[in-house]
Parts: structure tokens; C-alpha cells; sequence
């Protein structure tokens, strides 16, 4: 069987020198490119760094039950929108080893592991949590913005085997989302936080299913924490 095709993306290249990378995962239905144009319309410019390349990929249209079998540009299937059913794991590990690649493309463009994040916003923040916390325990850190792990998620009972140091966890949460519970994202921050990962849970009081000015910006703030510049080896 031929190897699927690899994910579109749509890219922000960096200002200066490449040194780290950030892969941003949109929200089911979503495209990179339509998540990308998101975040720049909430803050009036792309969210560019210096050194940092920032890489929207796109999802592939698959049948996605909660749309009664539509075909939907979503990471992974699920049975139904609930943290208290069974994960459709099959579709998250496939999906998984495509987003596999991106990360390896990086690598071989010169980037080092531990200077590669990954996070997204609702389902895309689900399927980061998936992707490092079980597949990429060497990454640095993780952001999930308005998502959710599912009560005996695999993510979980692959932490609770695990001895080593994990990607620590930016959170964010409005209290007035009605599609993914404020309540699902707090839980899945307790129990990872359980499980050994460093977490942070930004709360936003009336905030619903969506990204914010400030979200996006204390994210930004996170990010540069996790990937600073690196100082040239060369005397420049």
C-alpha cells in the first residue's frame, strides 16, 4: 500500500535564523490555513517570532460520527462529543504516526527535538496531548486551548507506566464553553498533573469556544519561554 500523501501545511516563516518549531493543530472542520487566518485576524498579524518557524498543517477529510458520518477535516474520529465514552484509538494512533513526520521533517531540516512544541486548539489540542504525551515524551512542552482528554483516555494509561520526564502542559479554558466543558478540561489538567506532567490552566471567565487576544498572547509569551533564542556559536 502506498504511503499516505503528506499533510498540507500552511507556514509563518521566521524573521532570522530558524532554530525552533511550532506546530499549531486546528479544531475539527478547521484547515491550517483557516486557523492560521484565526489567530491573525484576532491579533491584526500572523503570530511570527524571529527564530521560530511556526507550521499549520491540515487534517484530511475522513467520516466523522458526530456529523453522522460526514466527511470532515478532523484529526481523529469520535463516537460522540463526550469525555465519557470510549477514544475511536485507531484513528488517533493513524493520525499519529502522519503527524510523526512533520516532526521528523524538522528534524532533518536542522531542528532539534527539544526545541519542536506542538499544541492546537479543541480536537487539535487533544491529538498534541496524544502525540507527545505517548509517541514524543522528548519534546518540550505541549499547549492544548479549549480541549479535552476523554475519562480512561490511552494517554493516561500510558502515563501511568512512564519514568521519565514529560512535556509540561499550557492550558487554556474558557468558563462559558458549551461545546468542550470548562469542567473536561480542568479534569484532564488534574489527572495529567497526577500523572507527573507539569501543568498550567489558564482560566477565561466568559469566554466560550473560541481563542482570545489575551489566550493567544500569554501562549506567545510561553512559547518564547520554552524556545528562547539561542545565542549564534559564531562570533557575529
Amino acid at each position: 500500500m502506498a504511503a499516505p500523501a503528506a499533510l498540507q501545511r500552511s507556514v509563518v516563516s521566521p524573521a532570522g535564523r530558524h532554530t525552533a518549531s511550532l506546530i499549531f493543530l486546528h479544531g475539527s472542520g478547521d484547515t491550517g490555513q483557516g486557523a492560521r487566518a484565526w489567530i491573525k485576524q484576532i491579533l491584526n498579524q500572523d503570530m511570527a517570532f524571529q527564530h521560530i518557524k511556526v507550521i499549520y498543517p491540515t487534517a484530511p477529510l475522513r467520516p466523522y460520527t458526530p456529523m453522522k458520518g460526514a466527511f470532515s477535516t478532523v484529526w481523529f474520529d469520535r463516537y460522540k462529543i463526550s469525555n465519557d465514552c470510549p477514544e475511536h484509538i485507531e484513528s488517533i494512533d493513524s493520525m499519529c504516526r502522519r503527524l510523526t513526520d512533520v516532526i521528523n521533517d524538522e528534524i532533518k531540516n536542522g531542528i532539534a527535538k527539544n526545541r519542536i512544541l506542538i499544541g492546537g486548539f479543541s480536537m487539535g489540542g487533544g491529538m498534541a496531548m496524544h502525540l507527545a504525551y505517548r509517541f514524543h515524551q522528548d519534546l518540550p512542552g505541549v499547549f492544548a486551548l479549549s480541549s479535552f482528554l476523554n475519562k480512561d483516555s490511552a494517554v493516561y494509561q500510558a502515563l501511568k507506566r512512564n519514568e521519565s520526564v514529560l512535556p509540561e502542559l499550557f492550558q487554556c479554558h474558557g468558563t462559558a464553553d458549551e461545546l468542550v466543558l470548562y469542567s473536561w478540561g480542568e479534569e484532564t489538567n488534574k489527572m495529567l498533573k497526577s500523572l507527573g506532567v507539569s501543568t498550567s490552566l489558564h482560566t477565561f471567565p466568559n469566554l466560550s469556544h473560541e481563542l482570545s487576544r489575551t489566550e493567544i498572547e500569554k501562549l506567545k509569551t510561553w512559547i518564547i519561554k520554552k524556545l528562547p533564542v539561542e545565542v549564534a556559536k559564531t562570533n557575529e
